[in-house]
């Protein structure tokens, strides 16, 4: 089982980054650019190249829509949202599938679970998000957590 960190630390406002950098892979060359935000509630933006945006929340999982502001540590401001679905922490590819499918998802933010539920296993989970780096071919490997 991971450990999880202490809440509020920087490892534990660091968690969702190795979920989203995957996401961001997944999307690949679609990305401009992304960065995270720490926390109440912990979030991520993933500006896409086309002037949309995803945004990632730990509350209501992944929204979409037309980019009109944000950078790090400044919430991101997004026009005309589409709410994904899927749960809170779809899997990368299925977040390409779910922006890529008009037809899923809606303008009503889903409420999955709060920021303020500590020890409901989402940090358990966010830690099953392990980097992801090259080997030494190459190839890209999962580094496991013990």
């Amino acid at each position: 089982m991971t450990q999880t960190p202490e809440p509020y630390s920087q490892e534990w406002l660091r968690l969702p980054v190795s979920y989203v950098r995957q996401v961001a892979e997944a999307l690949g060359e679609r990305v401009a650019r992304w960065w995270d935000d720490p926390f109440d509630p912990r979030d991520a933006t993933i500006e896409l190249a086309d002037g949309t945006a995803l945004v990632w929340d730990e509350e209501s999982g992944w929204r979409h829509g037309r980019f009109v502001s944000g950078e790090q540590g400044v919430r991101t401001e997004l026009a005309d949202v589409r709410y994904l679905g899927g749960g809170v922490l779809p899997a990368p590819t299925r977040v390409v599938t779910l922006l890529d499918d008009p037809a899923y998802g809606g303008t009503s933010r889903p409420e999955y679970r709060r920021y303020t539920h500590l020890g409901d296993g989402f940090d358990q989970a966010l830690a099953g998000f392990v980097p992801v780096t090259a080997g030494p071919d190459g190839h890209r490997l999962r580094r496991l957590t013990v």
